[in-house]
């Protein structure tokens, strides 16, 4: 896993380095330093000589003005935009230091954004807000230090403006708001490079392809289906294309054996498509997985179904779509009376509903949102948006694999039967819903590059998930 830091965890961190004999002064000649070999790789690919570097008043403008000294001192041709207003002492200090030239232009081949870092707390406006739009609209290739100015480093948001960067050379840790809501736009190509803080507490992880390749270990010859267990869908009642895409996911997933509890004129729309699966009028409760809400419809019969579920089934129950919905319509505190393990999988939106949270307060701390929501019901929340988050109020795993081919009907339904599949073949909830989410981004990533964002299909993308499970596990027992 990757740690990703709030705001408050970094600056904890830099403290805690600092206290223990690393001075700032140090600290940001290191970040400097690091962020000019990143704009001198970025010079050589493209060619580029003439270097802007945008100075603000703080310590991220102070990283800029290091380096910049270090770049001009490597015959690249530098200027420094500088910010006005009163400086840090960091930032004065290494001011003074720069010996090179100042522009009043916006342009250059590379602009190197160092106007605000990830503390920026206040909207962006005036003479800053002219400034990142000169910056966009320069045309110039731009590189944004620590942060896109503008960015809210807790949670991603725009704070009035920000800029739009192609390369972002993050400072010694990822943080939230690189990868949550417009951050993970504005970022461009992500960089993180180390200079030596040392972590004192983290609330959340970004998980990596080995953390997901230990989740397929190797299958034993000697097994059936009952080995790798069953997972059975419940959806369909409204809209069976719904179910439909939950199945087909589902039999990607690596369970022994799928089933479906569907009215009799959706069994035969199914069972030519769908040969493998078992049709069913009452659900199983010695499933080792049911997924329920995929297109079921919110309404009171779907409620009551529901309900009975979390109080008569013990396994493993994955509440999805119109589940979700009922239970925002009817009353979440059923919740309270499960006896089985809940994963709800609610995209912004219905987490809102759930929670009785505005979308805007959601946005603007998902994480702790989803987690205290977590807390108060014993349950695990896969909150999904162009980033997810997993969490069980105590830990917190993001994914930030995907692409835009996800943002079309269909995509959550595809995630609930690949995460129930998972679940079904022993996986805890909160890893399965990790694992899916991380296998279904990389199809569509795949599915990107085959087809584009525009073309692709739901279809596209469950027939690349085989290709990421390939490739995960060749290796690992047979490939």
């Amino acid at each position: 896993m990757k740690t990703i830091l709030t705001n408050g965890e970094m600056r904890r961190a830099d403290e805690a380095t600092i206290a223990g004999g690393v001075s700032s002064e140090i600290l940001m000649h290191r970040a400097g330093q690091a962020i000019a070999e990143e704009i001198e790789k970025c010079a050589t690919e493209r060619g580029a000589r003439d270097l802007l570097f945008v100075c603000g008043t703080g310590n991220n403008g102070g990283d800029g003005y290091v380096a910049a000294g270090i770049l001009k001192g490597r015959g690249y041709n530098v200027a420094v935009y500088a910010a006005e207003g009163r400086l840090s002492a960091d930032c004065q200090r290494e001011k003074e230091r720069y010996d090179g030239r100042y522009s009043q232009h916006i342009c250059g081949d590379i602009i190197v954004d160092c106007i605000f870092g990830t503390g920026l707390c206040r909207e962006v406006t005036g003479e800053y807000a002219e400034l990142i739009d000169a910056v966009n609209s320069s045309g110039a290739f731009v590189v944004a230090a620590d942060i896109p100015s503008g960015i809210n480093g807790d949670n991603g948001l725009i704070m009035g403006r920000a800029v739009r960067a192609g390369l972002t050379v993050a400072v010694a840790y990822p943080k939230l708001g690189h990868r949550l809501a417009d951050g993970i736009d504005c970022c461009g190509r992500l960089v993180v490079r180390d200079i030596g803080i040392a972590e004192v507490g983290h609330s959340a992880c970004v998980a990596e392809d080995d953390d997901i390749r230990a989740f397929f270990p190797p299958r034993k010859r000697n097994s059936h289906k009952g080995t790798y267990g069953h997972c059975q869908a419940v959806g369909g009642r409204a809209y069976q294309g719904a179910l439909a895409l939950s199945l087909a996911s589902a039999l990607t997933g690596g369970c022994g054996y799928v089933s479906a509890v569907v009215y009799e004129r959706l069994k035969y729309a199914l069972v030519g498509q769908y040969p493998q699966v078992i049709y069913s009028a009452k659900t199983d409760l010695s499933a080792d997985c049911i997924v329920f809400g995929m297109g079921m419809g919110c309404d009171d019969s779907t409620y009551s179904d529901l309900t009975r579920l979390l109080l008569d089934y013990d396994g493993k129950l994955i509440i999805d779509a119109d589940g979700i919905n009922a239970l925002a319509k009817y009353g979440a505190d059923a919740l309270r009376s499960a006896n089985c393990q809940v994963l709800l999988t609610p995209h912004i939106k219905e987490f809102s509903r759930i929670s009785g949270r505005t979308v805007g307060q959601v946005l603007a701390d998902p994480v702790g949102e989803a987690a205290a929501f977590a807390r108060e019901y014993n349950v695990t929340v896969h909150l999904k948006s162009a980033v997810t988050l997993t969490t069980d109020g105590n830990r917190t795993v993001m994914v930030d694999r995907g692409s835009s081919a996800l943002a079309r009907a269909g995509s959550g339904d595809m995630l609930s039967g690949l995460i129930a599949s998972g679940a079904a073949r022993g996986l805890t909830t909160f890893d399965a819903a990790v694992c899916g989410q991380y296998i279904l981004g990389r199809a569509a990533e795949i599915t990107s590059e085959e087809v584009g964002d525009y073309c692709s299909t739901s279809q596209d993308i469950i027939k690349n998930i085989k290709t990421v499970v390939k490739s995960l596990t060749c290796g690992v027992g047979k490939c």
